[in-house]
């Protein structure tokens, strides 16, 4: 009996996430800005361990995963915005 199933689709999408590269700490993580107000950021375990702005919060007695943002992070990702090594994806 021959398989129904089709192939998975290929990927068209016109955006691909690029690293970037925390100037506080070193963390490295995958940004994608979809607008100037939208970002999506994907933190790998070692940035997140990597993180001093987290790293300050836990011992201060934060979750880690609770904490919203790195202040440190976003002013180095508006800085790939500035200078041309990050760009707004097309939709």
């Amino acid at each position: 009996m021959a398989s129904t199933r089709s192939a998975a689709p290929s990927d068209d999408r016109q955006w691909r996430y690029h690293e970037v590269e925390c100037a506080r700490c070193g963390a490295i993580v995958q940004v994608v800005k979809f607008s100037p107000q939208h970002t999506s950021i994907q933190w790998s375990q070692e940035a997140v361990l990597r993180c001093a702005e987290f790293a300050d919060r836990v011992v201060g007695g934060q979750t880690s995963a609770l904490i919203a943002t790195c202040t440190s992070l976003r002013a180095s990702i508006d800085d790939a915005l500035a200078d041309g090594r990050l760009t707004i994806a097309p939709p």
